[in-house]
């Protein structure tokens, strides 16, 4: 992995979504695929594939589709049918347990390949392969293609494109202004463990974030979504000096508020303010679940960016 590449990736989101959806709106891959008339859609993929899968798994239900969203890797999984829609995500092209599972409900389900390698296994003899038009990613660490991947399963899930298009004035925002927010975020998360907390709809975000804190300067970090976080997650705040990054958005979110103001512990909101977090971060359109959904985890790539290059520069890497 790359340091100043995983940089330059990031900073080529807007163009790259920018790019994504013209094409789509010139060449329509999508056509003739209708997710919500389908009588069941499962999406299958690994890591930052299958967190993405989620978000459009909730979308699909929340508009009356029986949606599944399946680690790839499952012993168990959902049989293939004639009725069923089976969508294999894979940015390489080469996850062995997605190209299986896919490979599954070849010839009975109706298959489509995510991918941004349409030459690779994971499209042979699929019906319908979905380019993710991502280019190299120099870092190696899945940032545009994850944002790219959220896109196109949206155009899939019948969004509008415009609609996706308005995360790109939220990108270029959060891009434009780091000088603000940047630092005081990684010197807080540069402290040990460090957790992100999203609603439901989002936890995809909660998910990848936690990942890239993870992938990039290696510091311990999960996801949590916040309702569950009031169950599963608050037995940690107890920790002194405990961090959360908190995706703003769920009717929850004051509950984690309340038990950080008890124990001292320091959370950072990202989107509205809320009373006593220790800092907030806004961005352009962040009243949007859409633009949040595409847009929110840019802030914790260059901030996972940022502290990799910190540990790098203080041989702190393990």
């Amino acid at each position: 992995m790359n340091q100043p590449a995983f940089h330059t990736d990031i900073l080529a989101e807007p163009t790259a979504l920018t790019a994504l959806l013209d094409a789509y709106a010139a060449e329509q891959p999508h056509t003739g695929i209708d997710l919500l008339g389908a009588r069941r859609v499962v999406l299958l993929g690994m890591g930052s594939s299958y967190f993405a899968a989620h978000a459009a798994a909730v979308a699909l239900r929340a508009r009356g589709v029986d949606a599944h969203v399946e680690l790839a890797s499952a012993a168990t999984p959902m049989p293939p049918t004639a009725d069923t829609i089976a969508i294999g995500i894979s940015a390489s092209g080469g996850s062995e347990e997605t190209i299986e599972a896919l490979r599954r409900h070849r010839g009975t389900s109706r298959t489509i390949a995510i991918t941004n390698a349409p030459e690779s296994a994971i499209t042979e003899g699929i019906d319908t392969v979905m380019p993710l038009l991502c280019g190299e990613e120099g870092g190696g660490i899945a940032c545009r293609s994850y944002l790219l991947t959220l896109a196109v399963l949206q155009l899939l899930c019948g969004t509008d494109a415009a609609a996706i298009r308005n995360a790109v004035p939220a990108l270029e925002g959060i891009i434009g202004t780091t000088d603000a927010w940047l630092d005081p975020l990684v010197t807080l998360l540069d402290d040990g463990a460090a957790y992100v907390i999203a609603p439901w709809e989002r936890l995809s975000s909660a998910l990848q974030g936690a990942l890239m804190l993870r992938e990039a300067p290696r510091i311990p970090a999960d996801g949590c979504e916040t309702g569950d976080w009031l169950h599963v997650d608050v037995y940690l705040s107890k920790h002194p000096n405990y961090r959360a990054v908190l995706l703003r958005g769920s009717r929850y979110d004051e509950g984690v508020l309340d038990w950080a103001r008890q124990r001292a512990a320091s959370i950072v909101a990202i989107g509205a303010p809320i009373d006593d977090a220790v800092q907030a971060i806004r961005y352009p359109g962040d009243g949007d679940p859409l633009v949040q959904l595409l847009a929110e985890n840019t802030i914790l790539e260059l901030a996972a960016c940022e502290l990799w290059a910190r540990r790098i520069s203080t041989d702190r890497m393990p």
